[in-house]
């Protein structure tokens, strides 16, 4: 169980740094949001994997395919993070009105 946690951390590390890098930008999130962005991203590449292509967790659960999975996954995540935080106000938008006032 442990080492199931330690290694869903590390992917979620380096699926999470590659979406990051993948998609360059200013995302103050941290090493704690890199890797909750690969985690879920592994969920949902997992997912997709399984509808897509029928696989499951009986054929092995670190594969490359689940690798890639995680990494479009997180890449997946990240975009509607972004679209997601990137609606409304901006915070540019903010700063500004708040400036004007003074």
């Amino acid at each position: 169980m442990l080492t199931f946690i330690v290694v869903m951390i590390l992917l979620g590390l380096i699926a999470g740094a590659v979406a990051r890098l993948v998609l360059p930008g200013p995302d103050p999130i941290g090493i704690l949001g890199t890797i909750g962005v690969g985690i879920v991203g592994s969920f949902v590449g997992g997912f997709l994997g399984y509808v897509l292509f029928g696989k499951d967790l009986g054929e092995g659960a670190l594969q490359p395919s689940g690798v890639i999975g995680s990494i479009i996954g997180a890449i997946i995540v990240l975009a509607v993070w972004r679209s997601i935080n990137g609606r409304g106000v901006s915070r540019n938008h903010h700063r500004s009105r708040r400036y004007a006032r003074r």
